[in-house]
């Protein structure tokens, strides 16, 4: 379950059962970016809503959110519908509306995990301390404020070197203890690849985004409300889409989540 306070996290993926299946939630100017709010914080309700569903089984493994249009400002209703449950397996069909429409549609699979032969292959990039790097002051973006984040290398920033990839630290501001909704968000704090490639503003935005979660919950406790390690890079920018393939690191190198995804962009 996600943890109960007053963070402004909890506040904007804050969700009331009404029916069977059926929440309601509210979107305010908290997490607001460019077009609607921050895709991560979107994602982060929509798995809220399979969380704290009764029937939930397990915990989550993999997580595909379709952004099919902006979430306006006000109210709206998500369905969370466990379509399958199994023994140890559960698969969810998530759907955020607005006025009837489909603003966001997603799955879920959850299991309940097993002890196993466990390997990390992926190895966690090597990086300077947290207190060696200052804090991104940006103000353009509501949602920028809700995170502390400490770039090594493919900041965004007009005139800067261009780079596929992107390395920083990064933690919820204020600091709040790392669960899956959290995990989820900051999954997709990075700026879109052309963003640090052309090093200039582009009109671009998340369609698709997958997340794998690597994490237990004992590697979510771990981790506490310490800073993450993300890395994203780009493999090709093509015909007005561009992919992105994105890690997140505990600070003593567990990798928690991988990302995949797939952004549009304008010339």
């Amino acid at each position: 379950m996600t943890t109960s306070t007053t963070h402004a996290l909890d506040q904007a993926i804050r969700l009331q059962m009404t029916a069977a299946n059926q929440f309601s939630g509210h979107c305010d100017e908290t997490y607001l970016n460019m077009v609607g709010p921050f895709g991560g914080m979107t994602a982060a309700t929509l798995l809220n809503a399979a969380l704290q569903h009764p029937a939930r089984l397990g915990d989550p493994v993999s997580l595909t959110v379709n952004f099919a249009g902006p979430v306006a400002l006000g109210d709206f209703e998500v369905e969370a519908t466990p379509l399958r449950t199994n023994r140890s397996t559960q698969h969810w069909l998530l759907l955020l509306r607005q006025d009837g429409e489909v603003m966001t549609s997603a799955t879920a699979f959850f299991a309940n995990r097993r002890e196993t032969w466990s390997e990390q292959v992926a190895a966690c990039p090597q990086a300077p301390a947290v207190d060696e790097l200052p804090r991104m002051e940006r103000h353009e973006r509501a949602w920028f404020k809700h995170y502390d984040m400490r770039y090594i290398s493919g900041v965004f920033q007009p005139g800067g070197e261009e780079s596929n990839d992107s390395l920083l630290w990064v933690r919820d501001e204020p600091p709040r203890p790392l669960d899956f909704a959290a995990l989820t968000a900051i999954g997709d704090i990075f700026a879109p690849r052309i963003f640090s490639r052309r090093q200039a503003f582009t009109p671009a935005g998340t369609v698709s985004m997958t997340h794998y979660f690597h994490a237990t919950q004992d590697d979510l406790q771990r981790a506490g409300s310490d800073f993450l390690l993300g890395q994203a890079g780009a493999s090709r920018y093509h015909h007005n889409y561009a992919d992105q393939i994105a890690h997140l690191w505990a600070s003593d190198g567990t990798l928690l989540l991988t990302s995949t995804q797939v952004a549009y962009f304008k010339e």
